[in-house]
């Protein structure tokens, strides 16, 4: 039962209400939420508390136009993509195509580099554009939220199960870039802000409600040289940290 988007959304629901807004300050302090990096304001909700946005210049984009940067704040893993090869998210293995559900576009990322960010709860939880360029529409893939407990892990596949949107984005300086913003358990919903059309490097693209939460990114082969420690701590199985708006 738990794992049906009907019980998700319910979760969401309940986390929008005003009464949410009493498990603010527990949670604060049981994550260590510097809570002074964020916009000051009488909270609504929790969801409200969970997608706040940060204070101007705490978070500081490499604005270098030849510099790709993180998206987000999260624990990045680096994998390089073959034909059929698969890499890891959350201890399962999985494709391109099976995130996609679109072959003739995975086939684009063949020997590309494959960037998953997984966001914690204490993280900051809205994210952004890595280049200027265009966008397409965003592509919703309805599925089940699944847990992320260890326990599941070994019955299942977490992500194949779970709500997902992604972007194709047309950059100036990073070829054809497609971005995929996946959802876990009680997360109400994914929000992109824009349609099709123009976009910047660092302005916000959308934002998560709570639970834990992805963001991946698809890159074509030999387009980006993705700095040496976050490829040599991946081979290790090793994430490393990031912030929204750092070189990478």
């Amino acid at each position: 039962f738990a794992v049906r988007p009907s019980f998700s959304r319910i979760g969401g629901k309940v986390l929008s209400t005003r009464i949410s807004a009493l498990k603010i300050r527990g949670f604060v302090k049981k994550a260590g939420i510097d809570i002074s990096e964020y916009e000051p304001k009488r909270y609504k909700s929790f969801n409200d508390f969970f997608t706040r946005k940060i204070l101007p210049g705490k978070r500081q984009i490499d604005m270098e136009p030849g510099n790709l940067i993180s998206p987000c704040d999260g624990k990045l893993s680096a994998y390089y993509i073959k034909e059929d090869s698969t890499f890891n998210i959350k201890g399962c293995d999985y494709t391109v195509a099976e995130l996609l559900c679109d072959d003739m576009l995975a086939q684009r990322y063949n020997g590309g580099i494959c960037l998953i960010f997984r966001l914690c709860v204490d993280d900051y939880h809205r994210y952004c554009y890595i280049d200027d360029g265009y966008k397409g529409e965003n592509i919703h893939i309805s599925g089940e939220f699944q847990t992320v407990q260890p326990i599941a892990l070994e019955r299942v596949k977490v992500f194949a199960r779970n709500d997902r949107e992604y972007t194709v984005l047309k950059t100036e300086h990073f070829g054809t870039v497609t971005q995929i913003e996946i959802g876990a358990l009680m997360v109400g919903k994914i929000t992109n802000l824009d349609g099709a059309g123009r976009i910047e490097k660092g302005r916000e693209k959308g934002m998560f409600e709570f639970g834990g939460s992805t963001v991946v990114l698809l890159l074509e082969n030999g387009i980006a040289e993705i700095r040496p420690d976050i490829i040599e701590n991946s081979k290790k199985d090793i994430e490393t940290p990031v912030k929204y708006g750092e070189k990478i």
